[in-house]
């Protein structure tokens, strides 16, 4: 007698659904891993792409390439727009459905403008590859405009970029902007001093990295500031068009803007008519399953869950990976017909990039700033990226950085210098 094997359908091939992925080897599973990219991008050094440190091919694999060992692994490259938990079936865009016995949802987060999804067009967020391109396009052109323009108030506008939301991504951002105007970018212009480019970092709250200790954020923007980096804190932005970005009641003209404000749950919440907080993250149940449902988990940005210790667990990818492991491992307790218990996330710490020698560090009772943080926070990048061409490659690219101010990925890609 044939047995059929568990279909489990995963949706989302980011750090979460891959680790549930490679945690179900083994296992007597069918898998159909589902993405709308063909590729598994490595986040926290988005912005790097973005900044012209280092190219897409060093942050981002095939999901293919690395499925191409596991037989039980059907890749699509497909769009999902819902879920019938009726018939237990993932609907896709093309009016196709994909059956499951489990369902896991790593579906992600997406920019969450605060009601003004206008601001979009104007101050684009870093969230995806095109993203990262078309800011490292927006930030070179930048330059590239002012180089040839010749009224003072329109050049000063051109070499401003407003980055609005002080969190790890906005300071890394504002960080290596403003290194990149004072220290590679100086020789290579002549009709402009690329050291004169502002770099202004908005938050709405009192302090930068508000995720860490008091003394941490202190040394960050004093860090910031140091690197020429305008620190404005306690303002919210009121207004972004197409001169600049509003604030305090004034405009400050600036060609470049870059939204790092907030995020916003995928609408599984919505796929599934589940609970949801303010932010569209899901509620899940201790074990993470969508309440009313056992056979669907949700993990990742897309959910809210509290627990680390009584707290909220934070989007970042270690926890994404944590809850990824404890669905695996669930999922083959069922399947033995046994139980798995609740969730429960283990803070690693958490690290943030100020500059090219600059970075502060949280392990909890241990705190680290500075060069050493940096040396720690580039190993633990290094680390988790896949494969041993790409470790090397953006060590590589790092050193280069580090020893001689140089950034090779300064392409201005997706249009002619026509196109302003």
């Amino acid at each position: 007698m044939t047995t059929t094997p568990h279909r489990v359908v995963i949706v989302g091939a980011g750090f979460g659904g891959l680790e549930t992925t490679y945690r179900l080897a083994g296992a007597p599973v069918e898998i159909t891993l589902i993405d709308r990219r063909n590729h598994h991008l490595f986040q926290p050094l988005l912005y790097q792409v973005a900044t012209a440190s280092l190219a897409t091919s060093e942050i981002a694999w095939p999901i293919r390439h690395l499925m191409r060992d596991r037989r039980e692994v059907t890749t699509l490259f497909a769009t999902v727009s819902g879920v019938d938990t009726a018939r237990r079936c993932v609907l896709i865009d093309d009016g196709s459905e994909v059956p499951y016995d489990t369902l896991v949802l790593a579906t992600g987060a997406r920019h969450a403008y605060f009601g003004h999804d206008e601001w979009e067009a104007w101050a684009p967020g870093l969230k995806t590859l095109e993203d990262a391109t078309t800011l490292r396009r927006h930030i070179l052109v930048a330059f590239e405009r002012a180089e040839r323009e010749t009224d003072p108030q329109k050049r000063a506008a051109r070499l401003t970029f407003v980055i609005v939301g002080a969190g790890p991504t906005g300071v890394e951002l504002a960080g290596t902007i403003a290194e990149m105007a004072h220290h590679t970018l100086p020789a290579d212009f002549r009709s402009i001093d690329t050291r004169k480019a502002r770099v202004v970092l908005i938050e709405a709250g009192p302090r930068v990295l508000a995720g860490f200790p008091d003394e941490l954020s202190a040394y960050a923007q004093a860090s910031l500031e140091k690197i020429g980096v305008e620190v404005v804190l306690g303002q919210a932005v009121t207004e972004i068009n197409r001169e600049g970005v509003v604030f305090g009641g004034k405009l400050l003209e600036a060609k470049t803007r870059i939204w790092a404000a907030g995020v916003r749950a995928s609408p599984a919440a919505e796929w599934l008519g589940a609970p949801s907080d303010r932010a569209g993250r899901v509620l899940v149940e201790a074990d993470l399953t969508i309440p009313g449902h056992p056979e669907i988990f949700a993990i990742g940005d897309t959910v809210s869950i509290n627990a680390w210790d009584g707290k909220p667990v934070p989007g970042i990818a270690p926890a994404a990976k944590q809850q990824g492991r404890h669905v695996a491992e669930t999922i083959k307790a069922r399947l033995r017909e046994e139980t798995k218990g609740a969730f429960r996330y283990k803070h690693a710490g958490s690290l943030a990039q100020i500059g090219k020698r600059l970075a502060v560090i949280d392990f909890g009772k241990v705190k680290l700033r500075g060069t050493i943080a940096w040396w720690i926070w580039g190993i633990a990048h290094i680390y988790f990226l896949i494969g041993l061409r790409h470790r090397l490659s953006v060590a590589l690219s790092w050193l280069w950085i580090y020893a001689r101010d140089q950034r090779a990925a300064r392409l201005i890609t997706q249009g002619s210098s026509k196109v302003a």
